[in-house]
């Protein structure tokens, strides 16, 4: 075994496994089944023109290497973005741990408690610290937070509103100008008017729905905004307030001024700064708008037994529920750097981050009065982090700063702002003052001030206690968080335990080699608004990252700023919408969607300003070409674009796919293709070849990014030649074509910090490994087939019978003995494993994708699940519902209780298989009642005699 193939660590089937699977599949070899799978017409000629496959060993070396040619200045640039400290208890144990960052997004809540708990917290910190009702469990970053609370705003205009055509938003001039950016980008196609002004001057006209404030103010001036709220009210204006969540720890919460909505960014709170992301934002409202906010809330409810037990409610996947009606396409959060930050504030508790904010806030004020006593003009009278000072030369300043490694954020010829953190050191106080002097021609020989100024009037000082629950009280010991963090990751089902074989979601291995690097501090400690010459190693990964892009995608340009999947589809339709636009075709407006697509496509398509129209599938799951034809035809002055999945949302590599796209072609649109299903085309087939001109990749999925719970995500797109000028831009740092849309997400490069481990991926795969882990995810689902046929039906397959990567297992029959879908995915709780995806894309089924990553003998220990339970199935009738499958998951607490009382054994409650005893995995609750928690909603930390009540 060469021991330095890095694909032979990553692909679990290994050269002995092959000749057993392709007796099982039918085949004589590996190609043969390909060809079966993947029709000739769309097979790549030639193989990928990647770089030569490393080591282990020489990635971390080049990385390394690469690493050095990053510049680590000390960056009080602010604007959103400023340098944390990451508890080591927090960064080794969670952010380093497989335990946490391989799970998945807590839909099967009886295995994911742990997760559920972290989430909680975080959300009871947001509420408490916005001193709101409600709050999500994060979004993707602050700018698409405050674009999100916009058009939630705008959904939630009055009746009168809506019928007067009320469009206006007003929007703080003080606002981050990435936030600006990104409100540009949302409001355009929904038709919202943004008036952007002083809030001073502003007087409330009837015209307008809502507004958003900065609090603090983008360069630090911390405004009283009551009497705003209150005058708003007054006026039937809604307002969101983008706060810094560490301020609110000393400044009065917005919540008690009666705000809607406050939105932010929990980075500060022991995040990288990464180069931009990815960071968890926060999005906090009133308990009236329960049912209209977007993202995941985590709730509490109860199990079987009436003990309570976590999961998420409400606006679980409202945009695949609700499709084209959907006010958000949000799909994936934050969850881990959610989790990360939530129990930064459960290790410092109130009183640590009471001591963290006023070592922030002294520090400010020390700095502010010490350039005074040189005679420097402090602009800001009230101020928290920031401050604003005039000079004769900023140019001046940022030359004499920069020789000593520090970077300001520099406003314009004569002023700079200066934004403190928690990074921030006694010995960093000389270095900063002799920016000024020198840059002035002064001595920087100061006299500490005996006293530091009154800057927070009573009026805006925090009064309210925040963060009384016990568990912001118990942990603030090194010993009691680990202890507390590795109790809920007992609770939590993820890859490093068993395989977890999701449809659509691609959970393959994340390689620790790819995952070291995000612990370097020369990739963590660097903002996103530096220039371009402190940044050269993340400059030559990204460029690197893209061209590597292009190349599997066959397109010509790639941007990696959005950063989810659903960003990426948002990003994709919108320019493409730019595209026609610039050729004078503004009205093409119609987006074609199978009926099969997820459902963030039409979401995604409406939010794009777009109307959608849903095609049929035929009976074997493909886009029913006839019905395709009359709806292109019908709508051929106005199409604007199809959204199509490859291989198909059904698991198959639809024949007709290139006459489809011609089609769409020849009636003037453009083809987005959702790239959920990358990982069956990856050095066989492409997205340019099938004859897309746009797609977005979910880097989590096919190259290999960690789910994390549920995020970190990044959704790039990768254009065709014709769009390549519409790639999104950024205010700041100058990106995408030369005719950008406006920003589809905060910082310029989205979630740069994580794109290393897809860099990583396709580095140390190379253009062959990363064909042969597509051949054999191939060959892993179609084996799981072969093992599962006679007593599971697979409903679709292509033309010769062949799944692609995944494949979809109908369930339905089962309903005659009473079982549903959702008691086989209980069930194989109790065999150690998470359930496939269920009830998509068709209800009543399971969608499994084992992925190349898996060993034979996972995929056979998976099997044998499957098949025990089929023979369960058989053996109960729907007149008995008291069953080991009705009844599952069965918890520790059943299975060593005295009382016994149902009529099977124990054993074959918990250890239905011998394998399974080897390596038990015990849910902690038992099955969740999903009703009970909507009805009672409690997304807080409460005490369970609250609970109780409900």
């Amino acid at each position: 075994m060469n021991t330095e193939n890095f694909a032979l660590r990553h692909i679990g089937i290994h050269e002995e496994d092959l000749r057993k699977m392709y007796e099982i599949v039918g085949v004589n070899h590996l190609d043969e089944l390909i060809d079966q799978t993947i029709p000739d017409d769309i097979r790549l000629k030639e193989e990928l023109h990647l770089a030569d496959a490393m080591s282990e060993h020489e990635f971390l070396h080049h990385l390394q290497t690469l690493s050095n040619e990053n510049k680590v200045f000390k960056s009080y640039i602010g604007l959103g973005y400023h340098e944390g400290l990451t508890p080591s208890v927090i960064k080794r144990n969670i952010l380093e741990n497989p335990g946490w960052y391989t799970a998945y997004t807590p839909y099967q809540a009886e295995i994911a408690q742990g997760r559920l708990e972290a989430l909680l917290n975080y959300q009871t910190m947001v509420c408490d610290l916005t001193g709101m009702e409600l709050a999500n469990a994060s979004l993707l970053d602050e700018s698409t937070a405050a674009a999100e609370a916009m058009t939630m705003l705008y959904d939630l205009r009055s009746r009168s509103q809506k019928k007067n055509g009320v469009l206006k938003f007003f929007v703080s001039e003080a606002i981050l100008p990435q936030t600006l950016s990104l409100l540009q980008t949302r409001s355009t196609p929904l038709g919202i008017e943004l008036i952007v002004g002083d809030p001073q001057d502003f007087d409330f006209p009837s015209d307008f729905y809502g507004a958003i404030l900065q609090y603090p103010e983008k360069y630090g001036q911390v405004h009283d905004y009551s009497e705003f709220v209150s005058k708003a009210q007054q006026n039937d204006i809604k307002v969101a307030v983008a706060a810094d969540i560490l301020s609110l720890v000393k400044l009065t919460p917005p919540g008690e001024w009666g705000v809607d909505v406050v939105v932010g960014t929990t980075q500060r709170f022991g995040i990288p700064l990464g180069y931009g992301g990815p960071h968890a934002a926060f999005f906090a409202t009133k308990e009236a708008y329960k049912r209209n906010i977007p993202g995941r809330i985590i709730g509490l409810t109860k199990d079987t037994d009436g003990n309570p037990a976590l999961r998420m409610a409400l606006q679980t996947r409202e945009q695949h529920i609700k499709r084209d009606k959907a006010t958000s396409n949000i799909c994936t959060a934050q969850v881990l750097l959610a989790v990360m930050a939530g129990m930064y504030a459960v290790y410092h508790g109130p009183e640590g981050l009471k001591f963290i904010a006023n070592k922030v806030h002294d520090n400010a004020k020390l700095v502010a009065q010490l350039l005074e006593s040189m005679g420097f003009e402090q602009l800001n009278s009230h101020f928290f982090d920031t401050i604003r000072i005039r000079v004769k030369s900023t140019q001046q300043l940022k030359t004499s700063a920069e020789l000593r490694g520090i970077n300001f954020n520099y406003i314009d010829d004569e002023v700079v702002s200066i934004s403190l953190n928690e990074g921030f050191l006694e010995k960093d106080i000389k270095p900063l003052i002799s920016c000024f002097a020198e840059s002035q021609g002064l001595s920087d020989e100061v006299t500490y001030p005996e006293e530091l100024k009154n800057v927070i009037p009573s009026k805006i000082k925090r009064a309210s206690t925040f963060m009384q629950q016990p568990v912001f009280n118990s942990y603030h010991s090194e010993t009691e968080l680990m202890r507390y963090i590795k109790k809920l990751e007992r609770k939590d089902l993820a890859l490093n335990h068993s395989m977890i074989a999701l449809g659509s979601c691609t959970m393959k291995l994340n390689a620790a080699t790819q995952m070291l690097p995000l612990s370097w501090a020369n990739w963590g400690n660097i903002h996103p608004f530096v220039p371009l010459d402190q940044a050269k190693g993340y400059q030559l990964v990204l460029k690197e990252l893209e061209e590597q892009l292009n190349i599997i995608t066959g397109f010509a340009a790639t941007s990696l700023q959005p950063n989810s999947g659903a960003q990426g589809e948002y990003a994709g339709l919108m320019t493409i919408r730019a595209y026609h636009e610039d050729r004078g075709e503004a009205h093409r407006n119609i987006c074609i969607i199978p009926a099969s697509a997820h459902g963030t496509n039409p979401a995604s398509a409406v939010m794009a300003g777009m109307q959608v129209v849903v095609t049929k599938t035929d009976e074997k799951g493909n886009i029913d070409v006839v019905d395709l034809e009359e709806k292109v035809i019908a709508h051929s002055n106005n199409l604007a674009a199809l959204m199509v999945t490859y291989p198909s949302t059904h698991g198959v590599f639809e024949s007709s796919i290139r006459y489809i796209t011609k089609l769409i072609h020849d009636h003037g649109g453009q083809v987005y293709m959702d790239g959920a299903n990358m990982n069956a085309q990856v050095g066989l087939t492409n997205p340019a070849t099938i004859g897309a001109d746009v797609c977005h990749l979910n880097l989590h999925k096919t190259f290999s990014i960690p789910h994390g719970g549920g995020g970190p995500g990044v959704g790039p797109i990768c254009v065709a030649e014709q769009l390549k000028p519409f790639l999104p831009s950024n205010p700041i740092i100058k990106t995408g074509g030369k005719h950008a849309i406006t920003a589809i997400s905060g910082a310029p490069w989205g979630s740069a910090l994580v794109c290393l481990i897809s860099y990583g991926y396709i580095k140390m795969l190379g253009g062959k490994g990363v064909t042969d882990a597509t051949k054999i995810s191939i060959l892993n689902a179609n084996y799981i087939k072969e093992r599962l046929n006679g007593k599971y039906d697979v409903l679709y397959t292509g033309e010769q019978g062949r799944a692609a990567h995944e494949m979809i297992i109908d369930c339905r029959p089962f309903k005659a003995h009473g079982i549903e879908v959702t008691d086989i995915a209980k069930r194989l709780m109790d065999y150690g494993f998470h359930a496939p995806t269920v009830s998509f894309p068709v209800a009543g089924t399971m969608m499994i994708e084992p992925t190349e990553s898996e060993s034979l003998a996972e995929l056979d220990r998976f099997c044998e699940a499957m098949l025990s339970i089929r023979q369960e199935i058989d053996g109960v009738n729907a007149d008995n519902p008291d069953n080991v499958l009705k009844n599952a998951p069965h918890t520790l607490a059943m299975v060593t209780s005295d009382d016994w009382k149902f009529p099977y054994s124990r054993e074959k409650a918990a250890f239905p298989l011998a394998f399974v005893s080897e390596n038990k995995f015990w849910p902690t609750v038992r099955r969740t009642d999903e009703a009970f928690g909507d009805r009672n909603l409690i997304c807080t930390c409460t005490p369970i005699e609250a609970y109780a009540e409900a």
